[in-house]
């Protein structure tokens, strides 16, 4: 299945099940799992190829806060 076809399949379950936000999901370097809701309004084809930038300042693991710049 190409790229394409994988993104066009998320648009496709986003519509027909009328999901409103998407859960992302993700460990620190502490094996700690967090997680990060988006609307769903957020989520384009740029998305699956940029990713998504967050403050990771609150992330045990990271960055300080005082040393933080997303």
């Amino acid at each position: 299945m190409s790229n394409t076809t994988a993104i066009s399949n998320v648009f496709k379950l986003i519509e027909e099940n009328h999901i409103k936000f998407v859960l992302l999901r993700f460990t620190n370097i502490k094996s700690k799992e967090h997680g990060v809701s988006l609307p769903v309004s957020a989520i384009d084809e740029d998305f699956f190829e940029d990713g998504k930038m967050f403050d990771g300042s609150s992330v045990e693991g990271w960055k300080a806060i005082n040393k933080a710049d997303m």
